[in-house]
């Protein structure tokens, strides 16, 4: 059984930092992009970041380019999102997702797996 489960979620200060973590098990992800989802109240799901497994090849939304960082460690299996200069904006339940490399990595639709997501509150 796949399963990708988050932690690291909180509350923080504008200006603050948090680590995501996302662990993942069932299956082997060699040939997947592994990304972070973000769902504000009231808003669609959205875009945050991406890796390529195997390469190592990261993508960010344009919202979070130079303060998030997207990494991923084989020896746990698990990815990371370094979240640093915190907006309130960035409010949101955050959530980790797989998908075939063939297909797109920032498409929520795209994806095939999803973890169960972890709420970050950034406070002005």
């Amino acid at each position: 059984q796949v399963q990708l489960v988050e932690s690291g979620g909180g509350l923080v200060q504008a200006g603050g930092s948090l680590r995501l973590s996302c662990a993942v098990s069932g299956r082997t992800f060699y040939r997947y992009y592994m990304g972070w989802f973000r769902q504000a109240p009231g808003k669609e799901r959205e875009f945050v970041a991406a890796i390529s497994w195997s390469g190592g090849t990261t993508y960010y939304a344009d919202s979070v380019k130079g303060r998030f960082t997207i990494s991923r460690e084989y020896a746990k299996n698990t990815v990371y999102l370094q979240m640093n200069s915190l907006k309130p904006e960035d409010t949101a339940v955050y959530y980790c997702a797989a998908v075939d490399r063939s297909r797109r990595y920032d498409d929520a639709d795209e994806n095939d797996y999803w973890g169960q997501g972890t709420q970050v509150t950034v406070s002005s």
